[in-house]
């Protein structure tokens, strides 16, 4: 049982934190000697496994500071729900130390669950698959100028660039595959992941690393942190259309273009496909439908440990 919490503000150079019970408030440098001091600190003023351990994911200056905390009970928070719960107290005034005074009161208040801190493994796979990203972006850019380009050297450097841009995604990918075949555990979800008819490896990084809750999560909740479940809208009589809204882009994102090949070569998903249109639902609205199945699956297939096969959906 929780008995007590800290709110932790992580900048680059410092961390200020607040205790709950007593208000006592302290600043720490941001490096591994001082998260040593800070847990020193802790221990002086009760059991850190009593403690709920507040902080929002600022940069990558928290990387340090969750492996060495690994063992507490760590609250991870998002920093646009931190922001609007400081908005709904009406506090204006914003410091470091308030920060960490809020993230204190918002943990306590709503009783915020802990979560186990992202391994050392994943913690390089998120950044790899960043790195990815970052490179498609790029790709996408060089390949609509390429369009417009009409000088021979123009059209040669971009090129090059594209050719290029294609080696470091490749050495990414490679890279990404090593480290997940090289860890038992990843291994199998992955094999268990691209053995649904749509999901490629690229899908499977995608799930693996953005979204490392599937296979504890129940059915609406794995739906719900995708941001793939409706969200109703009423007001006394009047009822809006329910729409999907907020969960991870990333994976969203990810899902599309397996919805597109499952609707077609997975047969239980293309029976509920036509099923939609048939019933009059909108393109985009059967598709959405689509990848919150495969995502709802995915999250089952990994809770059992199986591999995909047709009776399954």
């Amino acid at each position: 049982m929780t008995t007590d919490t800290v709110g932790v503000y992580l900048s680059k150079d410092h961390l200020d934190a607040h205790r709950m019970s007593d208000g006592a408030i302290h600043r720490f440098a941001n490096d591994s000697g001082s998260h040593r001091a800070f847990m020193d600190w802790l221990v002086r003023c009760g059991t850190v496994d009593d403690m709920r351990i507040v902080y929002e994911p600022t940069g990558a200056y928290y990387r340090a500071f969750e492996r060495r905390l690994a063992a507490a009970a760590l609250v991870k928070v998002n920093p646009r729900q931190a922001q609007r719960f400081t908005e709904a107290t009406g506090k204006l005034a914003k410091t470091d130390r308030l920060d960490a005074a809020m993230l204190a009161r918002m943990g306590a208040l709503l009783e915020l669950e802990a979560r186990p801190a992202r391994s050392p493994i994943l913690d390089d796979l998120k950044d790899l698959h960043t790195a990815r990203e970052a490179l498609v972006k790029n790709r996408t850019a060089a390949r609509n100028r390429a369009k417009n380009l009409t000088l021979p050297v123009l059209k040669r450097h971009n090129a090059e660039q594209l050719r290029q841009i294609e080696r470091q995604m490749a050495a990414i990918e490679r890279e990404i595959l090593e480290l997940i075949t090289a860890d038992p555990d990843l291994a199998r979800r992955f094999d268990i992941l691209v053995s649904i008819p749509g999901v490629s490896a690229i899908t499977a990084f995608a799930l693996l690393i953005d979204m490392p809750e599937l296979s504890t999560l129940a059915q609406g909740q794995a739906a719900a942190l995708a941001g793939l479940a409706p969200v109703a809208r009423q007001s006394g009589t009047w009822i809006g259309r329910a729409f999907i809204r907020g969960g991870r882009a990333t994976v969203r994102q990810a899902l599309y273009m397996p919805a597109l090949v499952a609707m077609r070569f997975n047969p239980d998903l293309k029976a509920k496909y036509d099923q939609l249109k048939a019933a009059g639902k909108a393109s985009k609205v059967a598709i959405a439908a689509i990848m919150r199945k495969l995502v709802v699956l995915a999250n089952a297939l990994l809770r059992q440990g199986r591999i995909w096969q047709p009776t399954l959906t």
